[in-house]
């Protein structure tokens, strides 16, 4: 069998058993004993979202360690496949106090691909990641910001919010850790940052990047649903960043 049909038959068999299940569970919070908690006097001008996408690569483990040392809490948008091949580090985020998201199985552009492919890329990946975890998943996150309104009800279908970012580090581009850090101080109340868990140069900004939020009284926040639109990556969401 090829790696196509195989992925496909993975796609399909995972994406019926989500359908099948509903995934209508609520998700369980992550219960951590080393979570950071934030007095109100550091926390005076709000929260902000602190998200990595594409994980978890094999670079997990040092970023977690970094965050962890920073005293930082973050929102992990995993992909499916990766989720699969490293499910420990799946539960090494959860361990580290950090979010778990969907970010599909295998990262395509989910409007350029239909349906039902669309939708298969999304569920199989919530079947991994609550397989691994033991926890339901509640935020996604479109590869590449790429979002229609057949995404978004797939998305619903599944329980999901869409989280899009307010704030590209652009680290995927090759961004240095000054341009890295620069990006992060331009963060709002409520602003969700988009990072990757692979660039080495991210994860060498991490802790300037918690001196930063701490100058500016900002602390990481986890993500969740706002009434509000919300601007970002040329679309508008209903995500925004909240006391943990």
């Amino acid at each position: 069998m090829t790696k196509k049909p195989l992925r496909t038959s993975i796609l399909a068999a995972a994406s019926a058993a989500v359908a099948a299940l509903g995934l209508a569970a609520p998700a369980v919070a992550a219960t951590d004993s080393h979570h950071h908690h934030h007095g109100s006097s550091s926390c005076r001008n709000g929260y902000v979202g602190l998200t990595f996408d594409d994980g978890p690569s094999t670079t997990a483990p040092q970023l977690l360690k970094a965050l962890r040392a920073s005293g930082l809490r973050a929102t992990m948008f995993n992909q499916g496949n990766n989720a699969l091949a490293h499910p420990e580090l799946v539960r090494a985020e959860l361990w580290a106090g950090m979010w778990v998201g969907n970010h599909t199985f295998t990262h395509p552009n989910l409007p350029g691909i239909g349906e039902p492919q669309a939708f298969q890329e999304i569920a199989s990946t919530q079947w991994v990641l609550t397989d691994v975890s033991h926890r339901v998943p509640t935020l996604f996150r479109p590869p590449f910001g790429a979002t229609s309104e057949q995404v978004r009800a797939d998305a619903s279908r599944l329980h999901l919010l869409e989280v899009l970012w307010t704030v590209d580090s652009r680290d995927w581009a090759g961004a240095s850790a000054d341009e890295i850090v620069a990006a992060a101080s331009t963060l709002k109340p409520g602003g969700i940052i988009l990072m990757h868990d692979w660039p080495p140069n991210t994860i060498t900004a991490v802790p300037r990047i918690a001196k930063v939020l701490a100058d500016k009284g900002l602390c990481a926040g986890r993500i969740a649903y706002t009434p509000n639109n919300v601007s970002g990556a040329g679309s508008t969401f209903h995500a925004v960043a909240v006391r943990p």
